[in-house]
């Protein structure tokens, strides 16, 4: 199997990498269940204080590779629309697992965070930007909305109005404005990334491992997260049963401005 993702713990600090460069660190299948791993081998690992999460090449992640949702029929079977709830609650489980770790996580983005991939980093903890960085939830513009926890975390993150104007426009916003609605806590030069995350790390090891584990917990735990992830289900379930999320697809893969007919 390929290394998609690669992990690497340096001193006290647990690093995971994308690493499907060629394809901006685009998500698919095999990714995401390395990624998944990742985090397990991060519990497990002993003597870690915090997650470092980032990606290699010229982008952190372009998002979910759409060629992905073509093969849901040859993995979930020809009802796959269906079970379209259990399969995002798969998905859901794994950022959930991410973001229910005791350890600090810190998600260093660089190029695009898209989609899946903000997705992913919204279930981190803290999130720091290189300048230029270019953030955004696509996914209506596919007929579909953010299922993996996107929906639910940038609404607890930035409050419903601006989770409203991200998702219902699609649009992507730079690392400038993203710091200034909260999304990313620091922005600094594309130099300067990984030097900053560790420097994060190394700070938050200041602090006692197990009341930084607590607060943690304490805070998450003032957001009913689990009803978030339950409607985003229900929802998406119903979307992919839709003319338009096939004609979101369709466009994508075409290269070309979709026909959406509400239908």
């Amino acid at each position: 199997m390929s290394e998609l993702v690669r992990i690497e713990k340096k001193d006290s600090i647990f690093e995971i990498v994308l690493n499907r460069p060629d394809k901006r660190n685009a998500i698919n299948m095999t990714l995401f269940e390395q990624f998944d791993a990742a985090i397990a081998e991060a519990n497990r690992t002993p003597d870690i204080r915090a997650v470092l999460i980032r990606g290699e090449g010229k982008a952190f992640s372009a998002g979910i590779d759409v060629s992905n949702l073509l093969m849901l029929a040859e993995q979930y079977g020809p009802n796959w629309k269906q079970r379209m709830r259990s399969i995002t609650h798969e998905f859901q489980s794994t950022l959930t697992r991410l973001e229910r770790l005791e350890l600090p996580t810190i998600a260093l983005l660089h190029g695009y965070c898209l989609g899946l991939a903000m997705e992913l980093a919204l279930a981190c903890d803290i999130r720091i930007g290189a300048e230029g960085t270019m953030m955004g939830l696509p996914e209506t513009r596919l007929g579909m909305i953010p299922d993996v926890g996107g929906t639910t975390r940038l609404t607890r993150l930035v409050g419903p109005s601006r989770a409203k104007e991200l998702i219902f426009t699609g649009r992507q916003i730079d690392a400038a404005l993203a710091e200034r609605w909260g999304i990313l806590n620091h922005v600094v030069p594309a130099s300067e990334l990984i030097a900053r995350g560790e420097a994060m790390a190394a700070e938050i090891n200041l602090g006692a491992p197990l009341a930084v584990g607590m607060a943690k917990r304490v805070i998450d735990g003032l957001s009913d997260i689990d009803r978030g992830l339950m409607l985003e289900g229900w929802a998406q379930s119903q979307l992919f049963d839709t003319a338009d999320f096939m004609e979101g697809a369709q466009a994508f893969m075409m290269r070309r401005p979709p026909e959406f007919k509400g239908e």
